[in-house]
């Protein structure tokens, strides 16, 4: 009786060890590869949209002279501190027609992070924003290693506190130019519906299948315009 229950120990103890290794070899071929399909995927982008790369820099350029893309500092994976490239979507002196913004506008800014009606977008700004266009040259941040193709959307430092305890787990994972929260809906869903739980849900379920899924969702809301702001 002895010897069977150890050797049924045993066997359990076996089961987990291979369990723990099968779980192991499946994170580590996901991930590697999906880094090969980052680096192809956007140099070729890169090569194919490189006259559109143009196109929207002689235009943004010429609506309001100076840089075409600037770098935004969020967070990549584990906290480390990143440069997000965009096309400039706001005026040059965004900074100034900030100051000049009223109190409510204030307030809604510092609460979501945004403002439905920015008053420092560009008429062009606002085309690029609406159509993702402005997120083009985040191609260059995915080849570089920075950002994957998909996963959480990068964040500001203060951003984080939205996530409160989970804040670690959600800075577990590389970000993405696109995700979960990005592919159902954007800006229809703030931290107080959903976006938080929704980028929690990636990091703990991120699969091939999972990623092409929101891959194609991704594809049609850019289409349909769903959520852009």
């Amino acid at each position: 009786m002895g010897q069977e229950y150890a050797g049924t120990v045993l066997s359990q103890k076996e089961l987990g060890r291979n369990a723990q290794k099968r779980r192991l070899l499946f994170r580590y071929t996901y991930a590697f590869g999906k880094r090969v399909f980052d680096i192809a995927g956007s140099f070729c982008a890169m090569v194919v949209l490189s006259p559109v790369f143009a196109l929207l820099s002689a235009v943004i350029f010429a609506a309001d002279p100076g840089s075409v893309i600037y770098g935004h500092e969020r967070l990549g994976k584990n906290g480390r501190k990143i440069k997000i490239w965009k096309f400039r979507s706001m005026y040059k002196n965004a900074d100034e027609i900030f100051q000049n913004f009223s109190e409510e506008q204030k307030e809604e800014f510092y609460r979501d992070f945004k403002l439905k009606h920015d008053p420092r977008i560009t008429p062009i700004g606002n085309f690029l924003r609406k159509s993702s266009l402005d997120e083009l040259p985040q191609l260059w941040n995915i080849f570089c290693g920075n950002l994957s193709f998909v996963g959480p959307r990068p964040i500001v430092e203060n951003e984080l506190e939205k996530y409160g305890a989970d804040a670690d787990r959600f800075l577990s994972v590389k970000p993405g130019l696109t995700g979960y929260w990005q592919a159902n809906g954007r800006n229809l869903i703030g931290y107080e519906n959903g976006r938080k739980e929704m980028e929690l849900y990636y990091v703990e379920n991120q699969n091939v299948l999972l990623d092409v899924i929101i891959l194609v969702k991704t594809v049609r809301t850019v289409i349909q315009g769903k959520g852009a702001q």
